[in-house]
C-alpha cells in the first residue's frame, strides 16, 4: 500500500475519476468551459500532491497550488454571472 501512494499511483486514479467526471457533466449538458473550471482547482491539488507524494522539487508543489486559487475564483465568478 506503501509503495501505491508514494509512487503517485493513488493520485492518478484521482486524475482519472476527475477527468471521467468531467466527461458526464459534459455529456449531462453542461458547457465544457463550466465543467472544465468546476474541476481543474481540484486536479491542481491532486498535480501538487502528486508531486509531494513522489518527492519531486518543492516548486512542483507550489505552482499548482497557488493556480488552483485562482482558477477556484475563476469558477465561482462565472457562476455568479448566471
Amino acid at each position: 500500500m506503501e509503495q501505491f501512494f508514494s509512487s503517485g499511483l493513488a493520485v492518478d486514479i484521482v486524475l482519472a475519476v476527475l477527468t471521467l467526471e468531467f466527461l458526464i457533466l459534459w455529456r449531462k449538458g453542461w458547457a465544457p468551459l463550466d465543467a472544465f473550471l468546476l474541476l481543474l482547482p481540484a486536479a491542481l491539488i491532486a498535480l501538487a500532491l502528486r508531486a509531494a507524494l513522489t518527492e519531486m522539487h518543492w516548486i512542483w508543489i507550489a505552482v499548482p497550488l497557488a493556480l488552483s486559487f485562482p482558477v477556484h475564483l475563476a469558477d465561482l465568478a462565472r457562476r455568479r454571472k448566471r
